[in-house]
């Protein structure tokens, strides 16, 4: 008989995004390894984008059990006149500055841990409820958002159910942490709930090396690794046609700290010397967009090459990345980067395309780069080796010798990373 994981997570599909793939392709392979996955979410999320293509991946019969949230977005979003609420304060329109500045603050220091607070009391009576009729072996909280840590600890306090909590990103080293002008007061909440939450639980797991050494700091107490990434199936057809011209394509949410205006300065002095290279230059940026990013690009005239996709289901994503000459891959410029192993890259490594890093050298996507081969990194700064680089991967482009064959990356495929999670379940649970 399987046993049975209860997974509280707040984004879940037809949400789109990178938020849901980690648990959705956990809750895919679970049940190969003699886990039955039962999915708590809310009934009416307020979420980034919407992806249908992700419901293909959920097994038949999976009990999913939902609960109406109350958010106070709905305020902001009729203040700013924004359809959607973006992650990492990213704007994708020019908003008055002491509208945001406003909003950030109430955002940080009335809402502790997040916006999602209001519903941690009911889901803990809701949860608590059905536990007690409909008994499980383990319990996990995906965050962020961390409320959802929030959710874990109340259930935890009453039932001696084991649970694990799952970091995807850090809590209070975000890269935008600073941005919400804190209070002392508020700075303190944040970091006693970040501290019960890592105490508390019986197992905590991160998606990279840093962060396990910061929570593990911050905890006082170990930390396991199970990093993103890659779906085998999704990467099933080998017979996907290279773009024609020399495409650069960065997939996914490119906030304010991620805009590389170094590279977009390279480009247009590039395609003012080289006029082959300027027929040849496609930008494509697929997902959520930073005004400031959209901003530089047309300060540099590179507007002309740029192909924007506000957002485009995951498989379709997928075909994306196989077809591009060069898939970029930039971290925020803030001072957390090291620790920041974005989903993306383990996809990025499947599709076999060179990648482009910016980012720093002694960071956890530098190693992967290195021990795969996949790729090659530069430093924010480092003008010089990123013209270089791109002229490298051009004259590739040129000469049709930019396949890559990567190294090492099966440990990265989703179905191992499930093995590594149902081996620490079992040990939960002995």
């Amino acid at each position: 008989m399987n046993r049975k994981i209860l997974i509280i997570t707040y984004y879940w599909p037809p949400s789109g995004g990178s938020g849901v793939q980690r648990w959705v392709k956990f809750v895919k392979y679970l049940p190969e390894q003699g886990w039955e996955p039962i999915v708590y979410t809310p009934e009416n999320p307020e979420t980034p984008a919407t992806d249908h293509s992700l419901v293909e991946d959920i097994p038949d019969h999976l009990t999913v059990l939902k609960k109406s949230i109350w958010e106070p977005y709905s305020i902001y979003k009729k203040i700013t006149g924004k359809e959607r609420v973006g992650t990492g304060f990213m704007d994708e329109k020019n908003t008055p500055g002491f509208l945001e500045a406003f909003f950030r603050w109430i955002r940080g220091n009335l809402f502790i841990p997040d916006a999602r607070k209001y519903w941690i009391k009911p889901s803990v009576r809701y949860l608590k409820e059905y536990l007690d009729t409909h008994p499980v072996d383990i319990l996990v909280s995906s965050g962020p958002p961390h409320s959802m840590h929030m959710i874990g600890l109340g259930i935890n306090k009453q039932t001696d159910i084991p649970w694990l909590a799952d970091f995807r990103d850090p809590w209070t080293n975000i890269d935008f942490y600073e941005d919400l002008h804190l209070s002392a007061w508020a700075d303190r909440k944040h970091k006693k709930l970040e501290k019960e939450v890592l105490r508390t639980a019986d197992r905590v797991t991160a998606v990279s090396p840093t962060m396990c050494k910061e929570l593990e700091e911050i905890g006082e107490r170990s930390v396991q690794l199970i990093t993103n990434g890659f779906d085998s199936e999704d990467y099933s057809d080998s017979n996907t046609e290279l773009d024609d011209r020399f495409t650069i394509s960065h997939i996914g949410t490119m906030v304010k700290s991620r805009n590389p205006e170094n590279l977009w300065r390279i480009l247009a002095e590039m395609t003012d010397r080289n006029s082959s290279f300027s027929e040849d230059l496609v930008i494509k940026l697929i997902g959520k967009v930073d005004i400031s990013v959209i901003e530089t690009i047309e300060k540099y005239g590179l507007t002309p090459h740029l192909q924007k996709i506000d957002y485009m289901p995951h498989k379709k994503v997928i075909r994306e990345q196989q077809r591009s000459r060069v898939l970029l891959l930039v971290l925020n410029d803030t001072p957390n980067a090291r620790l920041l192993l974005p989903g993306k890259l383990f996809e990025y490594l499947a599709a076999q395309r060179p990648i482009l890093c910016i980012g720093p050298k002694d960071g956890d996507v530098g190693e992967i780069l290195n021990r795969t081969k996949s790729g090659y990194l530069v430093d924010y700064d480092e003008t010089d080796k990123l013209e270089e680089l791109i002229v490298r991967l051009y004259r590739d482009y040129e000469n049709d010798r930019d396949r890559i064959d990567p190294e090492n990356i099966e440990q990265f495929s989703r179905r191992m990373l499930t093995r590594e999670l149902v081996s620490l379940l079992n040990s939960m649970t002995r």
